[in-house]
C-alpha cells in the first residue's frame, strides 16, 4: 500500500458532512453580507507572497512549498489566500467591474510545517476580504461576519481579541521603543526571536517559547504609540463592536504573524482547543495593494482554517450522512428495468433514491435498505407489474401497502415533505 503523504490527510464520509455544514453556513452568511465569491490557481509566482506576506516570516522563509516548473519560474504552492486576492484585484481591475470589491474563497492552502492535531501541510481556509474602503465602519462589519460565523457554526467558549498595530507613520517609533525594551534581554530570547529582533522586532511577539513569554510580557504596548489617525481609528472600531453587541478585549500581544498588517487586528479564540486555540484571524492591510503593483487602495479580511472550526464544532452537533428518500427494491430481471425506470422518476424529482444493482434476494436488500437509514422501500416483483402497482414498505413499522406505479413518486416527495415538517417542530 502507498499510504499519503505525510501532513496530508484524507477526509472520510462520517466527517465531509461536517466539513460541507461548515461551508455551506459560511456561502449562506457571505452572501448575506453582501461577499462574492473567487476562485484563485493553487499555484503563483513564488515573488506574490515573498512580496506580500514578507520575506522575513516564518511562512516564506520556511514553510512555502516552491519549485522551478520546467519553463525555469519559480512557482509557489499557495501558503494563504490574500495575495492571490490581491493580485486578482489588480489584474482584473475588479474596482472598475464592482461596487465595493468584497470577496470571499474557499480552498486548498500548502504549508511545510509539523503536523499537529487541526494543523497539516495541505489544509484549508476560507477567506474573506474587502479592497477599497478606509472608513473603520468596514472593519467593524468584517468582524462582526467573523463573530456571527463562530456563532452560526454553534461554537461555544469564544473570545475576540483585537489590537492596532498602527501604520507607518507611527510603527516606526514603536520599534524604537521595543528594541530599547529588549536591551541585553534579547540574547536570553530564542534563536528565532533573536532573529526577528534584526529583521522585524514585531515579530517578537508571535513567540510560543514558554521559557520567553516573561521578557515579552513586559514589552511596550503598539496602542500606546499609535498616532492620532490610528487612534481615533482604533477608537471608531472599537466603538462599532459596541454597537454590534460583541465582547472582546484589547490583547497588546496580538500582531499576526503577516508582514502586511496595518491598524486593526482580530482573533477569534476557542478556550477547548488548547494552545491552538485560534479559530480565525484577520486584519487590515492598507499598503499591500499598492505593494504589490496595483493602485493605492486598502484593504481589510480574515481567514479561518476550515479543519480548525470543524474541530471547534460542537460534538453534539446534528450533521448526519445524506439517508435516502426511498430504496428501489427489484424481483427479477423485468421487474429490475421497471425499477430502474421508477429509480429515474424519484430521482428527477429531486429525491434521493437508492437501488441494490447486485441482484440480490429480497432480504439482503431489505438489509441494505435497512443499513442505509431508507424510511420506505419500493419493491417491484412479477405481482407488483402484472397490477400496475409498487408494495411500499414503511421501515419503522414494518407495515406496507400497494400504491398504483404512477403515484409511487409523488407518495415519496409527501413522506419526505413530512418528515422535515416534524424534524422542525
Amino acid at each position: 500500500m502507498i499510504p499519503a503523504v505525510r501532513g496530508t490527510r484524507d477526509i472520510l464520509p462520517g466527517e465531509t458532512e461536517r466539513w460541507a455544514f461548515v461551508e455551506g453556513t459560511a456561502r449562506r452568511l457571505f452572501e448575506q453580507y453582501g461577499y462574492f465569491e473567487i476562485r484563485t490557481p493553487i499555484i503563483e509566482r513564488e515573488e506574490l507572497f515573498a512580496k506580500g506576506t514578507g520575506e522575513t516570516t516564518d511562512i516564506v522563509q520556511k514553510e512555502m512549498y516552491s519549485f522551478i516548473d520546467k519553463g525555469g519560474e519559480r512557482i509557489t504552492l499557495r501558503p494563504e489566500a490574500t495575495p492571490s486576492l490581491v493580485r486578482a484585484f489588480v489584474e482584473h481591475a475588479l474596482e472598475q467591474s464592482m461596487a465595493v470589491p468584497k470577496l470571499y474563497t474557499l480552498g486548498p492552502m500548502f504549508r511545510y510545517e509539523r503536523p499537529q492535531k487541526g494543523r497539516y501541510r495541505q489544509f484549508h481556509q476560507l477567506d474573506v476580504e474587502v479592497f477599497g474602503v478606509k472608513d473603520p465602519s468596514v472593519d467593524g462589519e468584517v468582524i462582526d461576519l467573523a463573530w456571527a460565523l463562530v456563532r452560526a457554526l454553534g461554537i461555544e467558549h469564544v473570545e475576540l481579541a483585537i489590537n492596532s498595530v498602527g501604520c507607518p507613520e507611527c510603527r516606526p517609533a514603536f520599534t524604537r521603543a521595543l528594541v530599547e525594551a529588549l536591551g541585553r534581554d534579547v540574547e536570553k530570547l530564542c534563536g528565532d526571536c533573536r532573529r526577528r529582533a534584526e529583521t522585524n522586532p514585531l515579530r517578537i511577539f508571535d513567540c510560543k517559547v514558554p521559557a520567553d513569554q516573561p521578557i515579552i510580557d513586559r514589552l511596550p504596548h503598539t496602542v500606546d504609540y499609535l498616532c492620532d489617525a490610528c487612534r481615533v481609528h482604533f477608537d471608531a472600531v472599537r466603538a462599532d463592536l459596541d454597537v454590534y453587541g460583541i465582547p472582546y478585549h484589547v490583547s497588546h500581544r496580538l500582531v499576526r504573524g503577516l508582514d502586511y498588517y496595518t491598524r486593526t487586528t482580530f482573533e477569534v479564540l476557542a478556550g477547548h482547543l488548547g494552545a491552538q486555540n485560534a479559530v480565525l484571524g484577520g486584519g487590515r492591510y492598507d499598503g499591500l495593494v499598492r505593494q504589490l503593483g496595483g493602485p493605492d487602495r486598502v484593504g481589510i479580511g480574515f481567514a479561518a482554517g476550515i479543519e480548525r472550526l470543524v474541530l471547534a464544532l460542537p460534538a453534539e452537533l446534528p450533521v448526519a450522512p445524506p439517508v435516502p428518500d426511498a430504496f428501489v427494491a427489484a424481483l427479477g430481471d423485468q421487474a429490475r428495468r421497471e425499477a430502474l425506470a421508477l429509480l429515474r422518476d424519484l430521482r428527477r424529482a429531486g429525491l434521493n433514491a437508492q437501488f441494490d444493482y447486485e441482484g440480490r434476494t429480497l432480504k439482503s436488500q431489505m438489509k441494505r435498505a435497512d443499513r442505509l437509514g431508507a424510511p420506505l422501500v419500493l419493491i417491484l416483483g412479477e405481482d407488483e407489474l402484472a397490477r400496475g402497482q409498487v408494495t411500499v414498505k414503511r421501515m419503522a413499522t414494518s407495515t406496507q401497502e400497494p400504491v398504483p406505479r404512477h403515484e409511487a413518486v409523488a407518495l415519496v416527495a409527501r413522506e419526505r415533505a413530512a418528515r422535515r415538517a416534524a424534524a422542525t417542530r
